[in-house]
């Protein structure tokens, strides 16, 4: 499955579009001639090595290098896991030794960790076309990725080749028409699961995929190349549709024929308001875990002022082809229409389980029969329920989980590592809506003296940027409730008195 939905498409593009652009990376064009040779010149250089792990470190650089190095390690039957090379070292060092990795690919200046055998993607010589797959089982990982974790470590959902395999079959069954025509927008950062929809798709038709620079104003740079370069497709967060807010006067883009809102819950009124700047697209709202593989749940937005919404955020819609969606109880009994509990997801695109964690994986899945099969579920955590038509709507998250920027944040992360900084003193990281209706984090911190600044760069040193709180609210002692434990809800109040 995996070489027939995924590599296929990808090397038919390579050859039968040789002349035409495959990528447009900081300002220049690549085209897919381009792009097969590097893709050979590292895909060679595997080979040299007789590399014998499975999974390989990328250094995430936006750049031909680094998205010729994802598909040379597919055609090599290998694992990726991307490592973004402006995160804090110590956390990349961290993920490179839980995913046991002894072999980095890097397309920097000076290689961003010198401690690991490394090969420099941009000094290769190229001798001959490389392309042709090894023919792998498909339940070996295509990718892992690793997101937040409350313990104070990130934690790894290893994403298999029939996971990807069956997100493919089933994305394109939604009706998407593109062709080689097509210009389409790759906003996501390679860490995060919709950047592989991003680029894969446009790969499997021909089309050009259009980047975003990690040095630019991301929000003005993708306007630019919406307005300027006439893109057609693109998938991309609300927070970023919002950014654009006060220039929706201005903005006027016919040449947009798809648009997918994803990583976070999609307000119906900035869509509404969206819908009038690209007034040709089709807009959907897509929903999925990293776990479910990228998008598992889809709504197509409508004009004309019937769309589903729940507390004014748009319906997620109805599973995609092959997944099963279901509602349940904290014991996981399925609960009937129109009752809230949690969403729970099963089918092909499910990964198998957490990386190396399998107190995770016990507490998130579980095995339930199904219409007379026994079936495999995620717990997504997520506060939901399903209409009288089958569609699912959104009402929040159940735990502590947040999503800032698109990215899903373990707020007990951050606390673990305020705490270190505090030497275990009580902290409490708390989500808030801020005045544009955007989430930021603040964490409030108990000790003798208010030492925010000091407590702000080391959160820095440990932290992605999305994750570092935007607000630390010194406290010299917190308020409890009748159970003795903190009150989240009085401190995330006084964010808004």
């Amino acid at each position: 499955m995996f070489i027939e939905n995924v590599l296929s498409p990808i090397l038919n593009s390579l050859t039968s579009f040789a002349g035409l652009n495959s990528f447009y990376i900081n300002d220049s064009f690549w085209t897919y001639r381009d792009f097969a040779v590097n893709i050979s010149k590292i895909r060679s250089r595997l080979q040299e090595l007789s590399f014998k792990g499975e999974n390989i470190g990328i250094v995430a650089n936006d750049d031909i290098e680094t998205y010729s190095a994802l598909i040379a390690v597919w055609l090599e039957g290998l694992c990726y896991v991307p490592i973004h090379p402006r995160y804090p070292v110590e956390r990349g060092l961290e993920i490179l030794k839980q995913a046991e990795i002894n072999l980095i690919i890097d397309s920097s200046e000076k290689p961003v960790f010198e401690s690991v055998m490394t090969i420099g993607s941009k000094k290769l010589s190229f001798s001959q076309l490389n392309l042709e797959p090894k023919l792998i089982n498909d339940s070996n990982n295509a990718y892992i990725l690793f997101t937040s974790g409350s313990t104070g470590k990130p934690k790894g959902v290893p994403i298999s080749r029939q996971n990807l395999a069956a997100f493919m079959e089933a994305f394109w069954k939604v009706g998407f028409k593109i062709d080689q025509n097509d210009r389409c927008l790759q906003c996501f950062d390679l860490t995060f699961d919709v950047s592989v929809q991003s680029f894969i798709v446009p790969l499997s038709r021909g089309a050009s995929v259009f980047t975003i620079p990690h040095d630019r104003i991301k929000y003005s740079y993708v306007y630019e190349l919406l307005d300027e370069k006439r893109l057609t497709f693109g998938a991309m967060a609300p927070s970023m549709v919002r950014f654009l807010r006060p220039y929706f006067d201005e903005i006027d883009l016919p040449e947009l024929r798809y648009c997918i809102l994803t990583a976070e819950a999609s307000p119906l009124s900035l869509v509404e308001e969206w819908s009038r700047c690209i007034p040709n697209a089709e807009i959907y709202d897509f929903y999925g875990p990293t776990e479910a593989t990228i998008y598992c749940t889809y709504y197509k937005f409508l004009n004309n002022n019937t769309n589903k919404h729940l507390n004014g955020m748009l319906s997620i819609g109805k599973p995609l082809d092959g997944t099963i969606a279901v509602i349940s109880d904290e014991s996981n009994n399925f609960l009937g229409r129109n009752k809230k509990g949690e969403l729970c997801i099963s089918g092909d695109q499910i990964t198998k389980g957490y990386w190396n964690y399998q107190e995770k994986t016990n507490m998130s899945f579980f095995e339930m029969e199904f219409q007379g099969k026994s079936c495999r579920f995620y717990k997504t955590g997520d506060l939901c329920y399903i209409d009288d038509e089958g569609d699912i709507m959104y009402s929040g998250r159940l735990d502590f989980q947040v999503k800032i920027q698109g990215f899903r944040i373990e707020l007990g992360e951050i606390e673990y590592h305020a705490r270190e900084y505090t030497n275990g003193r009580n902290v409490v990281a708390v989500a808030f809506e801020n005045k544009s209706g955007s989430n930021e984090i603040a964490l409030f911190f108990e000790s003798e003296h208010d030492n925010s600044s000091g407590l702000l760069e080391y959160l820095k040193s440990k932290m992605p940027y999305y994750m570092v709180p935007s607000r630390l609210i010194h406290k010299n002692e917190f308020p409890l409730n009748s159970n003795g434990k903190i009150d989240r809800n009085i401190l995330r109040i006084s964010l808004i008195i």
